[in-house]
């Protein structure tokens, strides 16, 4: 709606085109980055540098991770702007005004609303197979299961997860499908919380000789030992320094401070499984809804069902609810790892004063909230005005010509 007094026709077009591959490219780098946070291939960390190294720029790209979220979440991308696009122009049709306009967009929303969010469910079921293959701890919190079942393992449709006893209350349970959907195969064991806590327990002791050898050559690197003695368990050094939260000298720590560490490896069961599951059913409500317009839409009759109209309208926030909380399942669920199994999250700390901190956080939330703001009020303006906003003498309420 906005530079047709500016640009011409075929100039719009351009910009629109170049403004959309941009946003693609730009969130492909941002996910590639998020994907080896995530799933840390192609770079392993330096005793010389203290830092993690890049070693395989091409394994970082390609990383299965990254190339199913990348599409996972620009699908998330296209369902929200072809849900917005439904909604608003169920309300056009609801209120009988620039019919023929809204019945175009309708129909242009139903099939790349549909497609997107296909994309999105197969994308979400890759990651979830990749994310059985690189962070089993999460996908065990996600789905509460507590114990190693034989393959393949039940999904749990609804349980109640009691963290206190690392157990579920209850649970309805349906056959086969999390083995089915986390190993693809029916052979395959998924290894339940309480196992993968012993395992990182074995992970923590490793790690303790990782810091122990990191130490003796922080202050003689030529210490021939020590640099065997660190390559042998430089895989578990994150694990070790999940210490840190318990002593500042993890040479130091007794058992019960490597037991809590090691329940620490595990992020609240509790809301992990519950927002997975609205992000499930909220992407299953899409499907449906998405589905049903673009039936009728093939039909020719969908203006004729204000039930349909009313469930398209009332479901504009849906997208944006699904995206948060599945973001909050892919980011909570890393915890306690900023960098998964290489930098606990509370380490994760920079020289910033905790003012600077708060000052640079207010002026964020302050930016974008109003950003926010803008954007509501314009995307109600327009909305409200419809496609008169364009000026040209052909739909109702007209804002200008030219």
């Amino acid at each position: 709606f906005f530079g047709w007094d500016r640009l011409s026709r075929r100039q719009h077009l351009l910009v629109t085109i170049l403004m959309a591959v941009g946003t693609n490219l730009s969130a492909l780098w941002i996910l590639i980055a998020n994907g080896w946070m995530q799933n840390p291939v192609g770079a392993e960390f330096s005793y010389e540098t203290m830092r993690m190294e890049l070693t395989d720029f091409w394994a970082v790209v390609f990383n299965p991770d990254a190339q199913a979220k990348f599409v996972h979440t620009v699908s998330a991308g296209y369902v929200t702007g072809a849900m917005f696009v439904l909604s608003v122009s169920s309300w056009y049709l609801l209120r009988k005004r620039d019919v023929e306009f809204a019945k175009k967009s309708f129909r242009i929303a139903a099939a790349f609303g549909f497609a997107s969010v296909c994309s999105v469910i197969v994308l979400g079921d890759e990651s979830g197979y990749t994310v059985g293959e690189a962070q089993q701890t999460k996908l065990a919190a996600m789905e509460a299961m507590w114990h190693t079942e034989p393959a393949p393992a039940a999904f749990n449709l609804i349980a109640w997860p009691n963290e206190a006893e690392m157990k579920n209350d209850w649970a309805i349970e349906i056959p086969w499908v999390m083995g089915l959907i986390g190993t693809r195969s029916v052979d395959k064991q998924i290894p339940g919380i309480h196992e993968i806590v012993a395992k990182n327990r074995l992970h923590i002791e490793s790690g303790i000789e990782a810091v122990k050898a990191l130490d003796r050559l922080r202050a003689n690197r030529n210490d021939a030992e020590a640099r065997e003695l660190f390559e042998r368990h430089k895989a578990d050094l994150g694990f070790g320094l999940l210490l840190k939260k318990y002593t500042p000298d993890v040479t130091l720590a007794t058992a019960a401070m490597i037991d809590a560490a090691a329940r620490d490896t595990i992020p609240g069961v509790t809301p992990m499984f519950w927002t997975f599951r609205v992000m499930v059913g909220l992407g299953f409500w899409m499907l449906l809804l998405f589905s049903v317009a673009l039936w009728f839409s093939i039909k020719g009759c969908f203006a004729d069902r204000p039930w349909l109209l009313r469930a398209a309208l009332w479901s504009l926030p849906l997208p944006w609810i699904a995206c948060e909380v599945g973001w909050f399942v892919a980011e909570y669920g890393r915890q306690p790892w900023t960098i998964y199994g290489v930098l606990p999250t509370r380490l994760s700390v920079s020289t910033l004063s905790v003012e600077s901190l708060y000052g640079s956080l207010a002026g964020f939330v302050g930016f974008y909230t109003l950003l926010l703001v803008v954007e509501m009020f314009l995307m109600v303006r327009f909305a409200r005005q419809g496609p008169g906003s364009l000026g040209t003498g052909r739909y109702q309420h007209e804002a200008h010509s030219h």
